[in-house]
């Protein structure tokens, strides 16, 4: 792992193909995602930051949640609670934050907005003061898996047109995986890609994933649908 800045008061923390974020207030700082690899990501903050850090999951995948076990408790949304426990084996409590949620971080306010389809409790993270959207795996030029019985393509299109209601209030999105920063245009055209692979219009290919399974990848062109 290791820490870039992006601003005086934000940082990615690089965890090999998967990307961790502290947002620093005046009052406290927030980690989005614990990473992949183990526990180091709580250390690296703490020496980003000298304020208390509390934790927030964008979502209860395994690659996001490997580090959740230094912290007492992770700031979730409670639709993430059967991927945490129950196919993640996740621990610790989850303390729930709901849709239109606002985490004040003291002189910066972070906004939680629902976006299922990646997954059922997948949320994205707005700093609107700082025109900052942390969108977790829902927005990325990466792959982004929809197969399986947590994710669903309907809902995900409908999350991407919630996240264009939103657009006046940030300039660029900070993904959890592939290139950052992303301009906010990037929403609507994986929409319209969303779309055409809902309805069959994509080219597709079978990849086999690191872990030996067998999946259809449609080609977005500016990303992949792993259904």
């Amino acid at each position: 792992m290791n820490a870039q800045r992006i601003d005086e008061r934000t940082w990615s923390i690089e965890d090999g193909f998967v990307r961790c974020f502290l947002l620093e207030g005046n009052e406290k700082a927030l980690l989005v995602d614990s990473g992949v690899s183990g526990d180091e990501a709580r250390e690296i903050a703490e020496t980003l930051t000298k304020l208390p850090i509390e934790l927030i999951n964008t979502h209860a995948d395994r690659d996001h949640i490997a580090g959740n076990g230094r912290f007492p408790y992770a700031l979730m949304h409670p639709a993430e609670a059967a991927n945490y426990y129950n196919i993640n084996n996740g621990p610790g409590e989850i303390r729930p934050v709901d849709d239109g949620e606002i985490i004040d971080l003291g002189n910066r306010k972070i906004e939680v907005i629902l976006i299922p389809g990646h997954t059922p409790g997948s949320i994205a993270l707005l700093d609107s003061s700082c025109g900052m959207l942390f969108p977790g795996d829902s927005v990325q030029d990466g792959n982004i898996y929809m197969f399986g019985t947590m994710r669903e393509m309907h809902a995900y299109i409908h999350s991407l047109r919630k996240l264009e209601k939103y657009e006046g209030q940030f300039t660029l999105l900070y993904p959890s995986h592939g290139s950052m920063p992303l301009n906010k245009s990037f929403i609507q055209s994986l929409e319209s890609k969303a779309i055409e692979c809902l309805d069959g219009r994509l080219p597709k290919e079978q990849i086999t994933l690191p872990d030996g399974r067998q999946v259809t990848r449609c080609d977005a062109g500016i990303a992949g649908f792993l259904v």
